[in-house]
């Protein structure tokens, strides 16, 4: 009998997806089965109140001095005495130039992953994505901005600037709570003929400032830009000039 894979089993993958090891790809696969899988998601759940109390609870402490030098002598071990200073073998040589080499190569590979503006480009398009592919794409559905805006507060540190723009042909339907880099964040949706409009608000930081601008990734239009300490991302299907006008809509409109 073959034994079974990690794929093959979705609850394995659980752990890693908690962790922020998988790429967003599979992350989306995974938070697809979730929703889907009242059993997959409560096991989820099981998970993050485990490591919740471990950490509450299990608190790291440093370990006692001495007890490396206790173990050493419990099992047999003991410690050479410091050798004198003498020039370098040519073994030495050989392995200084080959760890050179690896850390060199090492720093290669650093240099070519994606940067954190990129991360949280995969994020935002993700959520939609996500949320496209739900029963419904909002948690709070209601085109009345004092409904939505009263419902963020309690689920996220500060409730978003959500401003009506009916009016420029961009109504309100409602709103979500995503999570970019585990930190919850609010999502506005707003509508366009038939093509929905999220719009993330993400603590500003120093990957949200180097994000503003335009990107597609995927077939969907990314428009990013930077107001009051929030970076502002808007992602859609919608052409990217039709895009540009909800933006400049969004920026110009009174609270």
């Amino acid at each position: 009998m073959t034994p079974s894979t990690p794929t093959d089993d979705p609850s394995l993958l659980v752990h890693a997806y908690l962790d922020g090891e998988l790429d967003p790809a599979h992350a989306l696969e995974l938070e697809r089965q979730l929703a889907a899988d009242p059993a997959l998601a409560a096991e989820r759940d099981r998970m993050t109140a485990l490591r919740r109390v471990i950490q509450e609870k299990l608190p790291r402490e440093a370990a006692p001095v001495g007890r490396a030098r206790r173990i050493e002598a419990a099992v047999g071990l003991k410690r050479e005495p410091a050798r004198p200073f003498s020039h370098p073998s040519w073994r030495a040589l050989a392995a200084s130039v080959m760890l050179a080499a690896f850390v060199a190569s090492g720093t290669t590979w650093l240099g070519l992953q994606p940067g954190p503006a990129e991360t949280t480009t995969d994020m935002v398009v993700a959520g939609h994505m996500r949320a496209l592919m739900a029963p419904q794409p909002i948690d709070v559905v209601s085109s009345d901005r004092h409904t939505v805006k009263p419902w963020f507060n309690g689920r996220i540190p500060e409730a978003p600037r959500v401003v009506d723009l009916a009016n420029e042909g961009f109504p309100l339907v409602g709103g979500r709570v995503d999570v970019i880099g585990r930190v919850p964040v609010p999502t506005l949706v707003y509508r366009h003929r038939e093509h929905l409009i999220s719009l993330s608000a993400v603590p500003n930081g120093r990957d949200a400032i180097m994000a503003e601008g335009r990107r597609a990734i995927a077939g969907y239009n990314i428009l990013s830009w930077t107001d009051n300490g929030l970076a502002y991302w808007a992602v859609s299907d919608l052409a990217a000039a039709d895009l540009d006008t909800f933006a400049k809509a969004f920026r110009e409109a009174s609270p």
